[in-house]
């Protein structure tokens, strides 16, 4: 009789081994799938590890299911982020398997349509012939690639795959958003045959197939997607690349509360794969870990292609004579935005707000529009004659009188991106408009319309920040940033990280190819260093001003932080809980407490939301306090921002 520790992914339990033990009569590898038997339910189990005989009686395994056992890099990847993160291991699972992962009659077509490339034969130059040559030469090793916006980095991950996987093997690559999957796989699709595609907005079978093919494979395999796609059950991982390693996305913001990229090491790592982050911005704290540790820089510090640098015009909103047509569209931008139609290349107007404008008012008796549940003002959404909550979703009519003086004095205040889409359609009718944030129909989002994108067939994109993720856009002269210190003085300390890396990643857009590119930033805060820092693409001064300034304040790098919240119907609960925490809290030593305050959002769905913030040297402190939390607590470890 042997018998065995055992996880039930559906099933939450709390025990010193926090598994159950199970026996039977064959030998049953570790990672394989079974279905057990706890209370009434019959339920899917992992195998954990064989162990010995307990003092207690065991149920027999009720069924051996004939599917190959997750691989053990995978499993102890999943153990690591069990641990790191101080989450409980069945939910960790949940994460790794599809979803209706036990349910029969399943298709196995898991292909995946993408758009066509003409397959081009790349001359690498000088920069990517070094790159690629340390890479070679440190087989098994970690690298932060750090290549300006044009930089042909691509190009470099598809040699480091070809040569990490020419003896056979397999690779993973992930992106920060669904809507890149096709212009990847496309430019993929002309070098490797068997490619999988995994993410969200693919439906449950599709998922299920590609989750199977991938545990099944045994030949050169190449995956494709997301932050999720980190889990395909590869055997035989060679490489691992992690393309715009700078964005928030590679954090989970549910539990398991994981970032890919310290998972990512972890697996390439019992892989002994290599391990490749780029990014034209990388994040401050992972350029500092880098230089700290083991991993190697690498530099690609020019455009792959002859290009002609693109011309930059720095508008300062606060001069309204450079506002004369247009209450927003400075007189240069319309200008360009002409031009640019006229030449009939493309055009991009950004703006990180989605909407129509975000305030709703009364001229009269300065009432403003609120969510009833979270006490945020409503964005207006004029195509649907709606006021709208980005919180929690409630939503109500927009109404001409004012609810409280009757008065019919209201007014819309803000820029959205559904408001600049009104005006441009209005300023230029002929001009074929495509907006992407998140307010657009699926049908009608990136994903979907990439390729006419690529193809020239829309003239002016408008959107947001989905827009700066590393987007191809070949006919594309003209980039407007509508207002560039838009979110610069939020009260968290990432702030002004995310404003450089979105200013340069979407100036990166432009001056890419052949056409002269033009960029129009307009700012109320022109002498700002992050503006300054960005438009000069200057990553050395930003990250040499930033790590100063996270020294001087015990900031990460320096130590790290979790972020504690609590929610409670009423606001006197939600204040005495974190009171009394922060007061048990305060009698630890090696930790320092920043609180209690109102969390940023500090009403959600009805309830009230306080916060704790805790640092300390010593990660493993805040593990223990993660831990031990009382109810109606949630803890993010390590978190991307404090809001």
């Amino acid at each position: 009789m042997k018998y065995y520790f055992f996880i039930a992914p559906a099933i939450i339990i709390r025990s010193s081994e926090n598994a159950y033990t199970y026996h039977g009569d064959k030998l049953v590898n570790v990672g394989s799938f079974v279905k057990i038997n706890i209370g009434k339910r019959i339920v899917l189990g992992v195998v954990l590890k064989q162990t010995t005989k307990p003092i207690f009686e065991t149920k027999p395994i009720f069924e051996i299911l004939d599917i190959p056992p997750l691989p053990s890099e995978l499993l102890h990847t999943a153990q690591w982020i069990s641990e790191y993160y101080a989450t409980h291991f069945a939910l960790v699972l949940q994460a790794l398997l599809p979803s209706g992962f036990d349910k029969k009659r399943r298709s196995t077509d898991f292909s995946y349509a993408h758009p066509l490339r003409k397959r081009t034969n790349f001359l690498l130059n000088k920069d990517q012939r070094a790159v690629l040559d340390s890479i070679f030469k440190n087989v098994g090793r970690t690298f932060l690639l750090h290549g300006i916006t044009g930089s042909g980095k691509t190009q470099v991950y598809i040699e480091a795959i070809k040569n990490a996987t020419k003896d056979g093997g397999s690779a993973i690559i992930l992106i920060p958003e669904i809507s890149l999957t096709p212009q990847l796989v496309a430019e993929f699709a002309n070098h490797f045959n068997n490619l999988i595609v995994t993410h969200s907005k693919m439906n449950e079978s599709k998922r299920h197939a590609a989750w199977l093919e991938s545990l099944k494979s045994d030949q050169q395999t190449v995956v494709i997607g997301p932050r999720s796609a980190l889990f395909m059950p590869l055997r035989n991982i060679k490489i691992i690349i992690i393309d715009e390693c700078h964005e928030t996305t590679y954090k989970q913001n549910q539990s398991p509360k994981y970032h890919a990229l310290r998972a990512a090491s972890i697996l390439a790592k019992a892989h002994k794969a290599t391990f490749i982050m780029g990014s034209a911005t990388p994040a401050v704290l992972d350029y500092y870990l880098a230089q700290k540790s083991h991993a190697q820089i690498l530099e690609l510090p020019k455009p792959a292609a002859q290009v002609t640098p693109a011309r930059i015009k720095l508008i300062d909103s606060k001069l309204r004579n450079n506002f004369t047509h247009h209450r927003f569209l400075s007189d240069d931008l319309l200008r360009m935005l002409e031009e640019t139609i006229d030449k009939k290349q493309q055009a991009l107007l950004f703006h990180n707000r989605r909407g129509t404008a975000p305030i709703t008012l009364c001229e009269n008796c300065g009432w403003i529009a609120q969510c009833p549940h979270c006490f945020l003002s409503l964005t207006i959404h004029a195509d649907n004659h709606k006021l709208i909550c980005h919180l929690c979703g409630y939503s109500s009519k927009i109404s001409s009188d004012c609810p409280e003086c009757h008065e019919p004095t209201i007014l819309f205040k803000g820029i959205g991106t559904k408001l600049i889409q009104s005006e441009i359609e209005k300023l230029f009718p002929q001009a074929k408009i495509a907006r992407f944030d998140a307010d657009v129909p699926e049908g009608e989002s990136m994903n979907n319309k990439y390729q006419d994108i690529y193809d020239g067939k829309v003239d002016i994109i408008i959107g947001t920040q989905m827009l700066a993720k590393g987007f191809d856009i070949p006919k594309l002269s003209l980039v407007g940033i509508i207002q560039a210190d838009n979110g610069l003085m939020l009260p968290d300390f990432y702030s002004e990280e995310r404003i450089f890396q979105l200013l340069c990643q979407i100036m990166g857009r432009a001056g890419r190819n052949i056409h002269q590119g033009e960029i129009v930033i307009q700012t109320y805060q022109p002498d700002h260093p992050i503006i300054k820092d960005a438009i000069a693409k200057d990553y050395s001064a930003f990250y040499a001003n930033q790590i100063a300034k996270r020294k001087q304040n015990s900031l990460p790098p320096f130590c790290h932080l979790l972020k504690l919240t609590c929610s409670f119907k009423t606001e006197s609960g939600a204040i005495n809980s974190c009171r009394k925490l922060a007061k048990s809290l305060h009698e630890q030593s090696d930790i320092i407490v920043l609180g209690p305050t109102p969390a940023f959002y500090e009403r959600l769905g009805g309830a009230y939301r306080w916060q704790l913030v805790i640092k300390s040297k010593k990660r493993a402190n805040l593990v223990e306090i993660t831990k031990a939390l009382p109810n109606n607590w949630t803890a993010d470890l390590d978190p991307t921002n404090l809001l």
